[in-house]
């Protein structure tokens, strides 16, 4: 009766954010577990690129370039895949960005493009697929938070940890207006995920040690950790589950 309830079977995924070390690794769990999947970032080459390296999953993959913090190019973007597959029935955004510096001396221009990539990017890909999604009467919109967004951290995050707590409050919003069209929007709260991005961060010993001491699990988290969390908010598994930000961080926060 339960066999296949994490199956995507049938299902489309669009994946903005897909050429990244996280959005990569989740484009290829969505494919394997059934879903044909549109891998989408700014690079038209390497959302390609990253298409061809899924292929091998049996599913139809394609790759597409789109700014996910213009209006236009996320709707043609939906448009291409509405064009090419007829409908969209998870939405993984792993599209974000971050920079650091004191509080005290942010750049303004910083943070507001800081707040563009991970709050409007948001916005935009939940509109213009929850549109499409409210006309099917189904769909799963999940974004990538993180333990930032409910936690301060001792560093320069002035911009990263209020776009995450938006993240997660927009997630809340979304989820309560499009619940009467069974479209259910959570999002995944991870700690420091280990991507070729951080390499030269964990490369130094003492930061390393620094983030494992704090995790009761005792190490970093790896892209293959967000998987399950992926896999279960876009399957049926999930079905009455929405408003949710999951957690995925080695006990991090349960120590706060």
């Amino acid at each position: 009766m339960y066999e296949k309830i994490f199956r995507l079977d049938g299902k489309v995924a669009l994946v903005p954010g897909g050429t990244g070390g996280i959005g990569h690794e989740l484009a290829r769990a969505l494919a394997e577990y059934g879903a044909d999947v549109v891998i989408a970032g700014r690079s038209l080459d390497r959302a390609r690129e990253k298409a061809e390296e899924i292929r091998s999953t049996g599913r139809r993959i394609r790759g597409l370039a789109v700014d996910a913090t213009d209006p236009e190019s996320v709707g043609q973007l939906v448009k291409e895949v509405m064009d090419e597959f007829g409908r969209i029935d998870v939405l993984m955004n792993c599209v974000g960005g971050q920079f650091e510096a004191p509080a005290q001396d942010f750049p303004l221009s910083e943070f507001r493009r800081v707040m563009e990539l991970n709050v409007t990017s948001m916005f935009i890909l939940s509109q213009a697929v929850g549109r499409i999604m409210i006309e099917q009467k189904s769909g799963s919109i999940i974004t990538l938070s993180s333990v930032r967004g409910q936690l301060a951290i001792r560093r320069g995050y002035a911009a990263y940890t209020p776009s995450k707590a938006a993240v997660n409050n927009l997630t809340r919003q979304l989820a309560t207006e499009w619940a009467p069209y069974n479209v259910r929007v959570n999002a995944i709260s991870p700690t420091f995920i280990e991507t070729p991005l951080v390499a030269h961060m964990l490369a130094d010993e003492k930061f390393r040690r620094s983030l494992t001491e704090r995790i009761p699990l005792g190490r970093v988290g790896v892209p293959a950790d967000i998987v399950g969390a992926t896999i279960f908010l876009a399957s049926p598994a999930s079905s009455f589950v929405t408003g949710h930000v999951l957690l995925v961080d080695g006990g991090v926060t349960a120590t706060q």
